[in-house]
């Protein structure tokens, strides 16, 4: 069985109950496929980024498996800002839709994404489609710099909460290109830059904890600073050692690894 999140993020939690850890959300458009069904509580995996969680049965809308295969194939245009407003017609109701959500089988002439038996008008504008551009790292700076201050919330992918990986990972997407969900799977991705004073704006920067795994990671928004999110969305000072509060003088975080995505 086959399913889409069509709410504006889906959480996904350990365990079947509400009070359970949030380990990551799905955002609207993205599409799963139902590994287990229990009264109120669905185990999916995800098809985008191949976590596995429950989430809320009433909260998810069943695709054929027809439509479920021409998702696997489609390259999706995506919302182009942390947040923008769209409208469903069968329901008369506005819906918020956070940057990085998916819009299959969008028609930007109409400005309408149609899926299941629902239109959902996004204005052109806040839609950015495969393809469209090639984009620089300071293309990829401006959106991340979108999302500043927007607070820290473990397993978030959005701009009303989002963890250091879900803000990497929603930034790239919006710029064309999707990676892993996970800091670890993330590190694993494009080509090491030798040292940091070669780095580019829209490189990335991957920190490890004491046992060498790496638990962290932000965007350069120069050789001298990242933007990444620890607590919130926000700008520090980057040297060869790691992230150092300009407060205190302290390294919060321990470089490891820049890579060269785009």
């Amino acid at each position: 069985m086959h399913g889409i999140n069509l709410n504006s993020v889906l959480p996904m939690r350990s365990e079947p109950s509400e009070t359970s850890e949030m380990v990551n959300q799905l955002l609207f458009g993205e599409h799963f496929t139902i590994l287990e069904r229990i009264p109120k509580w669905c185990y999916i995996h995800s098809l985008i980024d191949t976590y596995e969680g429950w989430v809320d049965a009433k909260m998810v809308t069943n695709i054929s498996e027809e439509i479920a295969e021409q998702l696997d194939d489609m390259r999706f245009p995506v919302i182009n800002r942390p947040i923008a407003h769209a409208y469903i017609d069968s329901r008369s109701e506005n819906i918020l839709l956070p940057g990085g959500s998916l819009l299959p089988f969008y028609d930007p002439e109409k400005e309408i994404c149609s899926i299941v038996e629902n239109d959902i008008h996004i204005a052109r504008e806040c839609v950015n489609m495969p393809d469209e551009k090639l984009y620089s790292g300071e293309d990829l700076m401006s959106v991340a710099f979108m999302f500043l201050n927007s607070p820290y919330l473990w397993g978030g992918r959005n701009a009303l909460g989002i963890d250091c990986s879900g803000f990497v990972q929603t930034v790239f997407r919006i710029c064309g290109m999707e990676l892993p969900r996970d800091a670890s799977q993330q590190v694993e991705q494009g080509t090491v830059v030798n040292f940091l004073q070669e780095a580019r704006p829209g490189d990335v920067a991957f920190f490890e904890n004491e046992e060498g795994r790496i638990i962290h990671v932000g965007i350069l928004a120069s050789n001298r600073e990242v933007i990444h999110a620890s607590g919130r969305v926000k700008i520090e000072q980057i040297d060869s050692q790691g992230i150092r509060n300009e407060d205190s003088g302290q390294y919060s975080h321990k470089l490891r690894v820049v890579k060269r995505l785009l």
